[in-house]
């Protein structure tokens, strides 16, 4: 079965993870996938496959989803942004269809959350699941800013639903040495991104759990402790300990990706470092 759906993929240096990605979305017959400089076999991997492929320097993962939909023709009127270190599965397409198929003129797009792994076993506890992001947009009817490390909704025309059904993550593929120097770049937008961020109390409450949880990180980095609380929260409150060796790991580099935020966000503020307002896109 096909879908009305076209995938962009981000890639750099994805050899590890690209063919893997492209076998779990075989549903789909328009496939571009966006490379921002890869020196390893990513390219000839893609030139095999029946895909489309543009180059396009990184900036943020918000301004190169913009600038694909701001720059290539597509099949379909839905677009759906996958990593290469995600997987489809035949859930979450069937779900992903049957939301489309519903949905009337108003939807501009969907929130989608996924199941992380490490070694073989879902983080469903301490990996703090689901984590909704905004995924699937109607093209022309949603953009994409910057918020810390990653990405949100912006100038969404319509209402944004959520597909329930969830794709899988495996951020850890490329080992634990690059996911602690990419985080450690991320540390820096995060502190930022923290610092410039307004609490707002009424979102807290909001029903939207993207909302809400957006709302909590800038009071919650604020926090004396965090890092040690957040681990707690994850590993003994929402029983993470339940998910073995692996949550333990997961957690304890979460800890410290947390403390070398609150670090930067100190360091920020004693300098009277002023905080950047990012240019909307």
């Amino acid at each position: 079965m096909r879908l009305p759906v076209s995938v962009v993929i981000l890639t750099q240096d994805e050899e590890k993870n690209l063919l893997e990605c492209l076998e779990s979305i075989n549903w789909c017959d328009d496939i571009i996938i966006v490379d921002s400089g890869s020196t390893d076999g990513t390219v000839s991997l893609a030139e095999m496959k029946d895909v489309r492929f543009a180059h396009h320097p990184f900036e943020s993962f918000a301004k190169q989803r913009n600038w694909i939909l701001d720059n290539r023709d597509f099949k379909y009127e839905w677009i759906f942004f996958l990593d290469a270190d995600e997987r489809s599965t035949t859930e979450f397409k069937n779900d992903l269809f049957t939301a489309l198929n519903k949905s009337d003129g108003s939807v501009a797009g969907f929130y989608c959350c996924s199941k992380m792994f490490l070694d073989g076993c879902w983080l469903k506890r301490s990996g703090s699941f689901p984590h909704w992001q905004f995924r699937v947009v109607r093209l022309g009817q949603g953009r994409f800013t910057d918020y810390g490390h990653g990405q949100k909704e912006h100038n969404i025309n319509g209402r944004l639903e959520y597909i329930r059904e969830p794709y899988l993550h495996y951020p850890f593929n490329k080992g634990w040495r690059e996911w602690r120097m990419r985080h450690n770049r991320y540390s820096e937008e995060e502190a930022i991104a923290r610092l410039r961020d307004r609490i707002n109390w009424k979102d807290m409450f909001s029903k939207d759990g993207s909302v809400r949880n957006r709302a909590l990180r800038p009071l919650l980095s604020r926090i004396p402790g965090w890092p040690f609380i957040r681990f707690c929260l994850d590993y003994f409150i929402r029983l993470g300990f339940l998910e073995g060796l692996p949550a333990l790991v997961y957690c304890l580099n979460m800890t410290n990706y947390e403390l070398k935020i609150q670090i930067r966000m100190c360091k920020l503020s004693i300098s009277n470092f002023k905080i950047p307002n990012r240019r909307v896109l």
